[in-house]
């Protein structure tokens, strides 16, 4: 009876994984990172593209791009033309993302990150998405100790004169601003930034990272806000802290380490690390 080989160690990375120094295990999964760079790929392209063209974009060999684009119509992911020479995506993807609506799924990511930063920092925060011509509250979580300063969801914030609205403004592409912009809805009390002030705060908010200043509805709260930021580094969303400084003898976090665990709680859930978390020393 032939001797039995060893066996591979388990929880050790094999040929599929790499260990860089100091760091986690990285697992790779070719076939799989090649089938999601031409979904990326003809995403960009309402037209769709030829084979030769996937080829030259992609600079992979012919024959691993023609089977990993048959495997991709036969599970109807990208469809082909009827000539069979031009490949775009199908609805599929649609169809996918809107099973399970997006504005829920990032809500209910958001809730345990949300609910960690309470507790760490003993204040509240919310989360704000832009909604027809203003910031909308669509979750909110308060603080542990039982009193804290806090918008209710389903709360409307102005664009023009919140953190949360100016964050908004400041990381979304140009179009896209300018829409927000001629849609705006000025809610009771907005002191809106004047002309070019607006531009200049807007490109000095992208600099920075974050907002922190006094409140301009609220005496007393200093307003922290922090984007969270989507693949094409525009906001999804912003997690604002409506900071309140106690004058009793609790021992409580203080400003620069409210601004650090927001800091953390956006960067949790944003999906790009473009993000500057410049989040150690208190704005000018």
């Amino acid at each position: 009876m032939p001797p039995e080989s060893p066996q591979k160690p388990r929880g050790r990375p094999g040929k599929a994984a790499t260990v860089q120094p100091g760091g986690p295990v990285v697992y790779r999964a070719p076939a799989l990172d090649k089938g999601l760079d031409i979904l990326e790929l003809l995403a960009t392209q309402p037209q769709g593209l030829t084979r030769a063209q996937i080829v030259r974009d992609m600079a992979r060999s012919p024959n691993e791009i023609y089977r990993m684009l048959e495997r991709l119509v036969a599970r109807q992911y990208v469809t082909r033309s009827a000539s069979g020479d031009r490949y775009a995506l199908s609805l599929k993807l649609f169809a996918l993302a809107n099973a399970h609506p997006p504005l829920n799924r990032l809500v209910n990511q958001a809730l345990p990150v949300m609910d960690d930063f309470a507790r760490r920092a003993e204040q509240s925060c919310h989360l704000g998405v832009y909604d027809r011509g203003s910031a909308l509250v669509v979750a909110q979580v308060s603080s542990p100790l039982g009193w804290s300063f806090s918008l209710q969801r389903g709360a409307r914030a102005d664009l023009l004169d919140t953190a949360c609205g100016h964050l908004l403004l400041a990381y979304a592409d140009a179009d896209t601003r300018q829409r927000m912009l001629a849609e705006h809805l000025s809610l009771d009390g907005e002191v809106p930034v004047p002309g070019e002030g607006l531009e200049q705060l807007l490109d000095s908010i992208r600099q920075q990272g974050f907002v922190e200043r006094d409140s301009a509805q609220s005496f007393g709260v200093v307003d922290i806000s922090f984007p969270v930021l989507g693949p094409d580094n525009n906001a999804l969303a912003t997690l604002t802290c409506p900071y309140m400084r106690r004058i009793d003898r609790h021992a409580e976090s203080n400003l620069a380490a409210v601004r650090k665990f927001l800091g953390e709680a956006s960067a949790a859930l944003s999906f790009t690390h473009n993000q500057r978390l410049t989040v150690a020393k208190s704005p000018a």
